[in-house]
């Protein structure tokens, strides 16, 4: 599901797709209908949705080692576990919900041992064993859930999927158009025991050799032929007096919300929550918890 939603959701949004199915049923975006269909149209064309690898390679390096196993959760057909894969990352488990892209990009990478791809829906993942995973990884596939049928519900069964999978000390990485109040209360489902941090990260959007765009609302009004050049530019500067750097993180209160009177240096930034499972479960740890720690000693 890495093709993109509407404009950022909130827990009261389950507005649907108004393209409608054969039947006159509209689609919604977290319906493995409307993603083969798009994937059917497109093509299989790669597109990274939210940021591409080069932007987000900051946050993946420092929580998580090359020699992590890493599932790349609504893979769509985007290229990051490719690059990722070119930065030394060995084993990347991709899924997605939609059967028709998980087949094209099996085929673009079927001679790349590294990248694994499975069709498969996020709210249930009971093919993979629990605490199998040391990172997992999402942009825009818990978006896509808030705009479909039983957002909420869609939303919990996911994030209590994915603290199954994880490890102990493993780190589930959400790329995110939804601000802590609500995207907090979804993390922190009973029986989750995260410790997150949040940065954000600015958006812009490269759609031609002649035209940049920085709202994600303007991508609509695009043609396909004009989104097949979408780039992502890695380390961009915020306005302002000072520059952030992407690893800064943003100070949470202690309910998990924004600091009273927090605005933000662009409204179309990205929120990437960094969350790590915390001790106390059964298991193996992760590697990616000493990893976290040599990296906070650097």
């Amino acid at each position: 599901m890495s093709s993109p939603p509407p404009p950022p959701p909130t827990d009261d949004d389950v507005a649907e797709e108004e393209e409608e199915s054969g039947g006159g049923r509209s689609l919604s975006y977290g319906e493995a209908e409307y993603w083969d269909a798009r994937y059917v149209e497109e093509g299989g064309a790669p597109y990274d949705w939210y940021q591409r690898y080069d932007a987000l390679r900051p946050f993946v390096r420092r929580f998580a080692p090359p020699a992590s196993r890493l599932l790349m959760i609504g893979c769509g057909s985007a290229l990051m576990s490719e690059d990722m894969v070119n930065d030394g990352y060995v084993e990347i488990v991709n899924i997605d919900i939609s059967s028709v892209v998980i087949e094209m990009m099996r085929k673009r990478y079927f001679n790349v041992p590294q990248l694994q791809y499975m069709r498969m829906d996020v709210r249930d993942m009971s093919m993979f064993s629990d605490e199998s995973f040391d990172c997992a990884i999402d942009k825009g596939t818990l978006d896509s859930l808030m705009c479909g049928v039983d957002a909420p519900l869609s939303a919990a069964q996911m994030v209590l999927e994915v603290d199954r999978l994880l490890k102990p000390g493993g780190v589930f990485i959400l790329i995110t158009y939804g601000d802590p109040s609500v995207r907090v209360p979804h993390l922190n489902q009973p029986g989750c025991n995260w410790k997150i941090v949040l940065y954000i990260l600015r958006t812009v959007v490269v759609v031609s050799r002649s035209s940049v765009i920085k709202s994600p609302k303007q991508i609509g009004n695009l043609n396909f032929e004009e989104l097949k050049w979408n780039r992502k530019l890695a380390r961009p500067t915020f306005q302002g007096k000072t520059r952030r750097s992407v690893l800064d993180p943003v100070a949470l209160t202690e309910r998990g919300g924004l600091p009273d009177g927090f605005v933000l240096e662009d409204p179309d930034s990205h929120y990437v929550y960094v969350c790590e499972k915390m001790q106390g479960l059964t298991g193996t740890s992760s590697p990616t918890l000493n990893h976290i720690e040599k990296q906070k000693g650097e």
